[in-house]
């Protein structure tokens, strides 16, 4: 019409409409920083059980530490083998956080570890934001790839609490002692120290399997206590099925084979080449569940 003008932005669009970058993505647009690590840290942070389950990890310590004030001295000798590793861990701090480890490595540690890993994406779809996360637009790769590092965060922040707690617990009440175990010699404090951050870089790494299993299953359902509780039952029939000797060399396959190996690192001397084996299978494991869970979620319908 004339006499009227039409502005032009500098990528040579009409003002007001926003010109189209590379592949048809507007100006500015950067994948790269959407879901920025720090802000869906702070966003689990925020929530309820993350909340209840990093605050149980420091208060197990002191509930086994409150319990150990009760024994009554009656042992008839009756108890075995855990009678000795409860006298055991009343000997020192490094051996109250050993026998705090040891408790909670077979079931506990895998729940909390199943619960940041599986309950990450299935509760997204389950509130109905998921959809609105991919529409901001976060790429899915990338998406996946921050919730399964801040999961990961938090299940090692988990483990990190309850042994720093333990250790810091048992010190005070039991002093800095040498650390003693059934399969060695008495060790001392400095080299017991390093032996139990052995065994929980190694239990870490076994934890994996449960966090890559974890994760396959929360972006397979859209039940958040499905993908965790799917992931417990799947580690507890491993390791049900590693107790049929009938099986013979099939169970050097199982994920939980390996999963008590950290006892090694305790003898005199110490013992790697399970603790290596079992390194390796998880690293595998674990992979492979990471893979098919970006395999599966770049390729399904999101509609919730």
């Amino acid at each position: 019409m004339a006499g009227s003008s039409v502005a032009s932005s500098p990528g040579g669009g009409t003002s007001g409409t926003a010109a189209p970058g590379a592949g048809g993505a507007a100006v500015g647009y950067r994948p790269s920083v959407t879901l920025p690590f720090a802000a869906e840290f702070r966003r689990q942070a925020s929530r309820r059980r993350t909340q209840l389950a990093l605050g149980f990890m420091v208060l197990l310590p002191l509930i086994i530490l409150v319990a150990f004030q009760f024994d009554a001295g009656d042992d008839d000798g009756g108890r075995g083998e855990f009678s000795s590793l409860a006298d055991l861990a009343t000997s020192g701090g490094l051996n109250f956080t050993l026998f705090s480890i040891l408790v909670s490595a077979s079931f506990l540690l895998v729940v909390v570890v199943a619960l940041f890993c599986g309950d990450t994406v299935a509760s997204e779809a389950s509130w109905g934001s998921l959809r609105y996360l991919l529409a901001v637009p976060v790429p899915r790769a990338r998406l996946l790839a921050v919730k399964l590092v801040v999961a990961l965060a938090y299940s090692g922040l988990a483990l990190l609490l309850l042994a720093g707690t333990a250790l810091l617990a048992g010190t005070l009440r039991y002093g800095w002692k040498p650390l003693g175990s059934q399969v060695s010699a008495e060790l001392a404090p400095g080299d017991g120290l390093l032996r139990l951050l052995g065994v929980l870089g190694y239990l870490a790494v076994v934890l994996l399997v449960v966090a890559g299993l974890a994760f396959l299953l929360s972006v397979t359902t859209d039940a958040a206590l499905g993908a965790v509780g799917g992931a417990v039952l799947l580690w507890i029939l491993s390791s049900i099925l590693d107790q049929i000797t009938a099986l013979g060399g099939l169970r050097n396959l199982l994920p939980t084979h390996y999963s008590s190996a950290w006892l090694g690192l305790l003898s005199t001397p110490m013992q790697t080449d399970d603790v290596v084996k079992g390194a390796f299978s998880a690293v595998v494991y674990a992979t492979l569940f990471w893979g098919l869970a970006f395999w599966r979620f770049t390729r399904k319908d999101v509609t919730s």
